[in-house]
């Protein structure tokens, strides 16, 4: 990772934020002309510190109102097996996010549906054709107390 300077996490923070800021509006904010402030989003761009724009969406209002965790047990756990499992995850668009784990299971899997009934449909016609899965277990969100995809920069400031 290269060095990053106060002004440069200044701009991740604000981005971060919101990514619908202006380069000028950005460059006001953090004391420095229009051009230099582009330039420096786009070296962070190119390092790959920036890796995109996108909108958040209330998935609530969209009527997807049951986040569901399940953990994922595979049969076998060869490089052919997870291949196989990462392949199949990411065509299916209710996985928001998986995640390969150490510990008593291999992913971690957050799934968003309508409601219970969609859920159960998503078990028995989506999950289960999806390749070496022993076992799983799922655990339906009652309360979302955070959901962020914010990282924090605390560490950088020093």
């Amino acid at each position: 990772m290269r060095k990053l300077d106060r002004t440069d996490i200044e701009i991740l923070a604000i981005l971060q934020e919101d990514g619908k800021t202006t380069n000028v509006a950005l460059s006001k904010r953090i004391n420095l002309s229009a051009t230099p402030c582009l330039e420096r989003v786009k070296a962070l761009e190119n390092d790959g510190l920036i890796t995109g724009y996108s909108a958040n969406l209330s998935a609530a209002q969209l009527g997807l109102g049951l986040t569901v965790f399940i953990e994922i047990l595979l049969d076998r756990t060869s490089e052919d097996a997870f291949q196989k499992f990462r392949a199949a995850v990411l065509g299916i668009p209710q996985i928001q996010e998986c995640h390969m784990l150490t510990g008593g299971f291999d992913y971690l899997l957050k799934v968003r549906v309508p409601d219970m009934a969609a859920y159960r449909n998503f078990l028995g016609d989506v999950l289960a054709k999806v390749p070496g899965i022993r076992e799983t277990h799922s655990y339906p969100v009652m309360e979302e107390v955070k959901d962020s995809s914010a990282i924090s920069l605390d560490h950088l400031r020093g």
